[in-house]
């Protein structure tokens, strides 16, 4: 029957327990090297949270540039301490059932996330390093920022360095034990060729691999529009720190990531910058200035501009979920109806 066995079982509880590491530990840190730093400035990657010299580092590459690094732009915190929990399940259960097919489907999930997990990085990271601000302090043409998916990378007078963390090498370390139990448990003997193993595990591959999609695809497509921080989020666009959300908007792109604005003129000027290309938008809302916690789809809302309103950056503009609530407020205020297509 195929049947692991007992000491090895024991060894897979062992490594599916030892994820649970990964929720007090870095799984990466990202190192930078100068002689004005001779110590380093280093940012570590947790599963939902980065720790480091974070500001210090954003202070360094505005001068380039470069984004403002915050926990915001990275989606992934919202789901990858779920991923990590299906994983630390699912062994349990490979462990429990005691069967090679099951297991060497497990393994293969588990380096196709590991896969998934460095391209996403990898597309993170040339995001990071090649859209620039092209009004920065400091601009050299043709060159690039994007830092190194592993190892070392020389970045103008820095030298950059990116490695596991503790984190990262438990995962490492879980890995390894589960592959070498497959290959141990392989070469027992069992009468399965590589073939007819492939084979009879189509159908458990397919539903680990489901669970790979449902962990990896869906919370990043269901993600929705985020509460505005005020006095701690910043527009994207002015780079003003937020100090309403009336007249505030945001931009939700396919894989999840928000973009916060402060204004509908920022919004709007975002857009016509084309940093996000127009294939990747899921979503352009803007809040309802009389439910400031509420958002509308730009083309579904109706807008007041104009007369009393004063918006932070001069288009005073507002959004409405409902074309009473707009008209009510277009008579208050002395200001006109127009839509978003018509917003100036």
């Amino acid at each position: 029957m195929n049947k692991i066995s007992p000491f090895n079982r024991m060894a897979l509880v062992a490594a599916s327990l030892l994820l649970i590491l990964t929720y007090f530990l870095p799984v990466w840190e990202i190192t930078l090297m100068a002689p004005q730093y001779p110590e380093g400035l280093s940012m570590q990657i947790w599963l939902n949270q980065l720790t480091g010299q974070v500001e210090i580092i954003n202070g360094l590459n505005h001068y380039i540039g470069m984004k403002h690094i915050k926990v915001e732009m990275f989606p992934e915190f919202t789901y990858l301490v779920y991923v990590v929990g299906a994983f630390i399940v699912l062994g349990l259960l490979v462990a429990a059932l005691g069967r090679l097919k099951a297991l060497l489907a497990y393994v293969i999930l588990l380096l196709a996330g590991g896969v998934a997990a460095m391209v996403d990085f990898w597309m993170w990271g040339y995001d990071y390093g090649h859209n620039l601000d092209p009004t920065a302090a400091i601009q050299v043409p043709g060159f690039s920022y994007q830092p190194p998916l592993i190892g070392h990378k020389k970045l103008l007078n820095f030298d950059a360095y990116s490695y596991p963390d503790s984190g990262g090498w438990v995962i490492v370390v879980a890995g390894l034990i589960f592959i070498t139990v497959l290959v141990l448990e392989w070469r027992r003997g069992k009468k399965l060729k590589t073939s007819s193993m492939l084979k009879g595990t189509v159908a458990s591959t397919k539903s680990f691999a489901a669970l790979l999609m449902l962990a990896f695809v869906l919370p990043a497509c269901q993600s929705g529009p985020q509460p505005f921080a005020i006095g701690k989020d910043g527009c994207h666009f002015c780079k003003m720190t937020l100090m309403t959300a009336q007249f505030g908007g945001e931009l939700i792109t396919k894989k999840g990531k928000v973009f916060k604005f402060d204004d509908l003129h920022c919004m709007k000027g975002f857009l016509k910058a084309g940093e996000v290309p127009q294939s990747d938008i899921a979503q352009v809302l803007t809040t309802d200035y009389a439910n400031k916690d509420q958002f509308v789809s730009v083309e579904a809302a109706h807008f007041v501009q104009g007369g009393a309103l004063r918006s932070p950056m001069g288009s005073n503009t507002a959004g409405f979920a409902t074309k009473e609530a707009a008209d009510a407020a277009a008579a208050q205020s002395g200001g006109k109806a127009v839509d978003w297509n018509g917003l100036q």
